[in-house]
């Protein structure tokens, strides 16, 4: 198992900046595919970001792209998530989630992950 941890959530202005975290524990980190999703109220979970297990590709819903940016440091188990120029609608529940990595280089649909953390509340007010 890879048991996640998210941090970095909170409150910020239209504009602003938040960076989440994604701590992975247990061994073998760089073999998965790390992805970000999120889900506000009365709403599905949808895909916010992912990327490879090197870090060399990802991809981004058309709704952050541009204004997000994802990474890792295998090194360290971490996965991260640079959120800027924030806007109400960025108001979610962010959950990070890792897949093993198959014969793709990463995963948009949530039910290809196999693991999940807990979430972190992103507020944007305007």
């Amino acid at each position: 198992q890879v048991p996640l941890v998210e941090s970095g959530g909170g409150l910020v202005q239209a504009g602003g900046s938040l960076r989440l975290s994604c701590a992975a524990s247990g061994r073998s980190f760089s073999d998965y595919v790390a992805g970000w999703f999120r889900q506000a109220p009365g709403k599905e979970r949808e895909f916010v970001a992912t990327s490879s297990k090197s870090g060399r590709t990802t991809q981004y819903a058309d709704s952050v792209k541009g204004r997000f940016t994802i990474s890792r440091d295998n090194t360290k188990n971490t996965f991260y998530l640079e959120m800027n120029s924030l806007k109400p609608e960025d108001t979610a529940l962010y959950y990070c989630a890792t897949a093993l990595a198959g014969a793709t280089y990463y995963y948009t649909d949530p039910d290809d992950y196999d693991y999940w953390g807990q979430g972190t509340q992103v507020t944007v007010s305007s």
